[in-house]
């Protein structure tokens, strides 16, 4: 029994320091700093707007218009499954810019957005 004491609170230690460690939250702080800057963020998509044939806009963390911040998809070189978009994962990668003060990141290739 004390040799599975052992080991078994090693991992308890480990486990909580990991879970302190999950980054924080998106704040419009964090999207500010980072204006011009290339990066990848991923979130919720928790509505979105088809405006045309060739832009699409995907409320990411929240719904419009709380969301955290909107990943405009532009052209149409990238194709979604609107249908059933809602409730999945998306990461994008892109320049960080603001939309009429809301954060955005415009993804125009494929390779810039991935659908879990």
């Amino acid at each position: 029994m004390k040799k599975l004491l052992l080991p078994a609170l090693i991992l308890l230690t480990f486990a909580g320091k990991a879970s302190a460690q999950q980054p924080k939250g998106f704040t419009v702080a964090d999207f500010k700093n980072n204006i011009g800057k290339v990066g990848t963020l991923c979130d919720t998509v928790y509505s979105y707007k088809a405006v045309s044939d060739t832009l699409t806009l995907l409320n990411m963390g929240a719904a419009y218009p709380r969301q955290k911040y909107t990943i405009a998809v532009k052209g149409n070189q990238i194709k979604l499954d609107l249908s059933s978009i809602k409730g999945k994962h998306v990461c994008a990668t892109g320049t960080f810019e603001f939309f009429k003060g809301q954060p955005e990141i415009v993804a125009d290739k494929p390779e810039q957005i991935t659908v879990n």
